[in-house]
């Protein structure tokens, strides 16, 4: 059983809309009902939000953002081709120096190697696949717009028969609404009338009184 239950009474194709005094006055009997703290409290049925649980990463990346510290991508430095080692004083080579460019050189050009394998192959083959994601995409399109004219058809449909049938019970609804109020007023000159009554047996027992008291 859902917690809240939705009821729409509403006619909007029978009811005045009301003026700004009369929505004024509605809102400020709302609020009255309301509770002081409705406005930061959240609704009993509305369950908790749940904290959120993040990776590490995510984290360590959501950390940077708050610092307001720039994003570090990847290093490019290290594919670029490395300059020569200096030579000592003594004219010698370091070998280290050397065994860690070489390895440098290595990497740039394995780098540059599968760069272009990559590009050779998104020229040969990227045209395609372009074109076939771009139909997948006008298919996808295609059944959105589809599902999409559908639900306005629908919702089009809903609002010509409650049109309808709003239309159809106004004339009872527009009777309905006069007995009740030539009922009120009924009510309400019987109310008027007992009290005039009221009054006049008050009045003759009060001059009954004064004349019982004179004799």
């Amino acid at each position: 059983m859902p917690l809240i239950n939705e009821s729409h009474d509403s006619l909007p194709y029978i009811d005045t809309q009301p003026s700004t005094q009369e929505r004024a006055n509605a809102e400020r009997l709302i609020n009255t009902e309301l509770p002081s703290d409705h406005a930061t409290t959240l609704h009993p049925a509305i369950p908790a939000f749940p904290e959120p649980r993040f990776s590490r990463l995510i984290q360590q990346e959501l950390d940077r953002k708050i610092s307001g510290q720039p994003l570090n991508g990847i290093d490019l430095s290290r594919y670029e081709a490395p300059e020569p080692p200096a030579r000592s004083s003594d004219g010698a080579p370091n070998i280290d120096e050397w065994r860690e460019t070489l390895r440098k050189a290595y990497t740039s050009s394995y780098h540059l190697s599968t760069r272009h394998e990559n590009l050779s192959l998104l020229e040969e083959n990227g045209k395609n696949a372009w074109l076939i994601g771009n139909s997948q995409l006008e298919d996808i399109l295609r059944e959105l717009e589809k599902e999409l004219a559908e639900t306005k058809e629908a919702v089009e449909n809903v609002n010509k028969e409650r049109k309808i049938a709003q239309e159809a019970g106004m004339g009872e609804l527009v009777g309905l609404e006069e007995t009740w109020k030539r009922g009120v007023g009924a009510i309400l000159d019987v109310e008027l009338a007992a009290e005039g009554l009221r009054l006049k047996i008050l009045e003759q027992r009060r001059l009954m009184a004064q004349q019982q008291a004179r004799q």
